[in-house]
């Protein structure tokens, strides 16, 4: 599968680590915040997987730690989302087949998208001055 390119955050561990000697609960804001940036992904992706029961579109979820932002899709409900989304063989002797797309149909073009927009790192930004200034941490 393809991996893009990550935004890297200089400071963002420093910044997580202040954050947790200010108040325990701060961390966990930041998890969220970086959460509101992957949901900007995930509201782009889900309308345009492909629908029959849903699962498929159900299973893609931000999912983030203190220091990254992640969006993950497939698991054990929908293991054929891989199939979706970069295609292959699959099936009895590899019989079932969908055109093979190493940058993927759904997930690694939205986030180029809402990256090269702008979007995705207006959103982030935001919710990251939301997070410092509930710490109670000046920002410009």
């Amino acid at each position: 599968m393809a991996r893009a390119e990550a935004i890297r955050i200089d400071g963002l561990a420093e910044f997580s680590r202040s954050l947790k000697k200010l108040s325990s609960d701060l961390p966990k804001a930041l998890r969220i915040a970086l959460n509101e940036a992957a949901d900007v992904v995930v509201s782009d992706v889900v309308p345009r997987v492909p629908r029959k029961t849903g699962r498929a579109q159900a299973s893609i979820k931000a999912r983030s730690t203190r220091t990254e932002a992640r969006v993950s899709a497939g698991g054990a409900r929908a293991s054929y989302y891989p199939f979706l989304d970069f295609g292959g063989s699959v099936g009895r002797k590899k019989s079932v087949k969908r055109a093979f797309f190493s940058e993927g149909r759904y997930l690694f073009p939205s986030y180029r998208k809402l990256r090269d927009s702008g979007e995705f790192e207006r959103v982030l930004t935001k919710a990251l001055l939301d997070v410092a200034r509930q710490a109670g941490v000046g920002v410009d």
